[in-house]
């Protein structure tokens, strides 16, 4: 008689104990983040502007991003071919308005700017380069490495209908811990080194 309840309630007791699972699950904090502008780990010293520079009006964008990364919810690299979404760890904006902010504020530390407009910016505003970005991958493995490729245009001066350069870049970054806080400070740092090899080029048609 005793065995015979036994195996009538285990059910039952397998079922209360997936709710109370579910229930501890979903009760979790769910963490939101941004990238950032010259991670701390990173000097901007030595390609600040230097004296004499001439300064220039630069718009970044449009900035376009790939469609596997348009989510909240943020993407790291399983296999070559396989992606993972975070369960509770999310950004706190699209990646295609943070992104082309961050490269705003970079450039703005990088080169003798008068103004850095993010698109869309009114027509009537002088422009002198404009950078287009796309964003082709931004994921990593945590414990692991970061990836960034992009591909990127820079027009002008003064004509916007004048292409001056044409780019892929490939930037990866170490993590240098093992959660997706830091995950996100190594995307914000192959950001910041996108934003270089762009002021690199942007100089050298200034000269």
């Amino acid at each position: 008689m005793t065995n015979y309840l036994l195996r009538q309630s285990t059910p039952a007791v397998l079922a209360a104990l997936l709710i109370l699972l579910s229930g501890c699950r979903s009760s979790l904090p769910t963490r939101f983040y941004v990238l950032r502008s010259w991670p701390d780990s990173m000097s901007v010293k030595e390609w600040q502007a230097s004296t004499g520079e001439r300064c220039v009006s630069i718009g970044v964008g449009p900035v376009k991003v790939a469609d596997y990364l348009e989510r909240s919810q943020i993407v790291t690299r399983a296999t070559p071919s396989e992606v993972k979404l975070a369960d509770f760890d999310r950004w706190a904006e699209p990646l295609a308005q943070n992104i082309p902010r961050v490269l705003a504020d970079n450039l703005s530390a990088l080169l003798c700017t008068k103004m850095v407009l993010v698109f869309p910016w009114r027509g009537a505003i002088p422009i002198d380069y404009q950078i287009e970005v796309e964003i082709l991958r931004l994921d990593g493995n945590l414990g692991g490495n970061v990836t960034l490729e992009a591909q990127w245009m820079a027009f002008g001066p003064k004509d916007l209908r004048k292409l001056v350069a044409i780019k892929r870049s490939t930037f990866r970054e170490p993590l240098d811990g093992q959660d997706y806080q830091a995950l996100v400070s190594a995307e914000s740092r192959a950001i910041a080194k996108l934003s270089q090899e762009i002021a690199r080029t942007l100089r050298d048609q200034m000269k």
